[in-house]
């Protein structure tokens, strides 16, 4: 038995409450009453962890976020990603983590124990599932198992098809449901399959269209939202937004006691199948549809969300590498050759903030209104697709940047050949600091250097990107 999952039941158990045993073997935990039960714990013990790992990684290595400090990597925002990386390495033992704890429920823990229910196996294929997904949408591949095959990404998401529809019919409470169905879009989407694509993402708007599932953080138990500390906690802030995300900066924050309010982060929510949908529709040269499903997600959805005013006076965004961050109201421009958008970059020392907890974004249902070409709907819809999923770890799939296998795993794993210890990064995608470079000029107007939602539209063809346009 590995143990490094057998420990992460023991931390499960403390948090439950229950007396730590540092002499837990596999066998003793197998006959131990309703270890289901303590199991499941632990399994989303390790989602919130695993989401840590995923989440500061690939905000640093996305345009979304500039590592302003010397804490995290040190690399990824210059798009030096190497197998050997260390955090290269942790990031695929944590997204592991999670699969082969969710596989171990199912494989061991539920016949060990009688009082195993359906839909306890439901939800680790569910969780066993989603973490294929996260395998797919982060690496090139991975392996199948400890040692095992490897698996490419796009055959990554389909194991997770299989996983999560098998959790659909063992039977699953209604949200972890509608999570399922959001869960089986997204796949779709990742596959290219736009039919069931459209079918998922309808299915989850008609049962819940404010739909939302999170991970929760408990920071008395040493499992904190590691986004919240690097945006908001730590002093200085330790990640720094680029400078036309700033007004959705933080997504995370506390008023009294830290350790008493680390904010849950959400792992699906109902703003991805108005994407999916729009993105489909604008594939097929359906403008009017993606308009209508992209004014609903703005007026019904995302404007519905809840806010928070908060206190954001000590950010000064010098963490000390880069110190040009613009602190006051400034207009931006997304480009060299935009127009100048204000209202993006806040002034915090003029008063509270408003704070989007679940989603936020810059984009109007009169911007959609206006749009006339499938070039400038798909193009509000990355934009809002950036906007809504930032802090979540969602970029990169965007972006079409994907990790390669460590070099642990290929000095272990035998089935590891080179092709898999090479990173992937499309020739569009700016090196060496492009994507969180920009200028300031007298005025203190700020350029963004890159756009990446227009290079993204530019090159929706290509193989890496934007799936439903091959």
């Amino acid at each position: 038995m590995k143990k490094i999952i057998i420990a992460s039941v023991v931390l499960a158990s403390i948090i439950t409450g229950c007396r730590d045993n540092p002499n837990v073997t596999e066998d003793v935990f197998l006959t131990t009453p309703n270890s289901m039960s303590s199991w499941i714990v632990g399994v989303n013990r390790q989602a919130a962890l695993t989401m840590n790992s995923v989440i500061i990684n690939a905000e640093i290595t996305s345009d979304n976020y500039f590592n302003n400090y010397s804490q995290y990597t040190k690399v990824f925002d210059r798009l030096q990603i190497e197998y050997f990386d260390y955090d290269v390495n942790q990031l695929q033992n944590q997204v592991s983590a999670l699969y082969e704890m969710a596989d171990y429920g199912i494989t061991k823990v539920a016949a060990a124990d009688n009082t195993t229910t359906k839909a306890n196996i439901a939800y680790l294929h569910l969780m066993r599932g989603y973490a294929r997904i996260l395998g797919g949408e982060l690496f090139i591949a991975l392996p199948e198992s400890p040692k095992g095959k490897i698996l490419t990404s796009q055959q990554l998401i389909q194991k997770a098809v299989d996983d999560i529809n098998n959790a659909i019919s063992l039977g699953l409470g209604a949200t972890d449901a509608q999570f399922a169905h959001l869960l089986l879009a997204r796949a779709y989407y990742n596959l290219g399959d736009k039919s069931n694509a459209k079918k998922m993402a309808t299915t989850v708007i008609s049962s819940n269209p404010q739909m939302l599932y999170t991970i929760k953080y408990d920071g008395q138990n040493g499992v904190g939202n590691e986004m919240q500390n690097a945006t908001f906690q730590a002093l200085p802030n330790r990640l720094a937004p680029l400078p036309r995300l700033d007004f959705l900066d933080p997504k995370y924050f506390y008023k009294g006691t830290a350790a008493l309010e680390q904010k849950s982060i959400a792992i699906g929510k109902s703003e991805e199948a108005y994407l999916i949908l729009a993105e489909a529709y604008l594939s097929e040269n359906n403008l009017s549809f993606a308009k209508d499903v992209l004014i609903n997600l703005i007026n019904d959805v995302v404007a519905k969300r809840p806010t928070a005013m908060v206190n954001d006076k000590k950010e000064t965004r010098n963490g000390g590498n880069r110190k040009d961050y613009p602190l006051k109201a400034v207009g931006v421009k997304f480009s060299s050759d935009a127009p100048v958008k204000n209202g993006l970059v806040l002034d915090r020392q003029a008063g509270d903030v408003k704070v989007y907890t679940v989603s936020g974004t810059s984009v109007s249902a009169d911007d959609v209104a206006k749009a006339d070409s499938v070039e400038s709907l798909l193009y509000l819809t990355y934009l809002l697709r950036q906007e809504i999923f930032i802090s979540e770890g969602r970029r990169l799939l965007d972006l079409g940047i994907k990790y390669p296998i460590s070099q642990i795993e290929e000095n272990n794993n035998p089935n590891v050949t080179a092709e898999f210890t090479k990173v992937q990064i499309p020739e569009f995608v700016p090196k060496d600091l492009g994507l969180d470079d920009f200028s300031t000029d007298a005025s203190g107007t700020v350029t963004i250097k890159n756009d990446m939602n227009r290079i993204i539209v530019n090159n929706r063809k290509s193989p890496f990107i934007a799936p439903f346009f091959k």
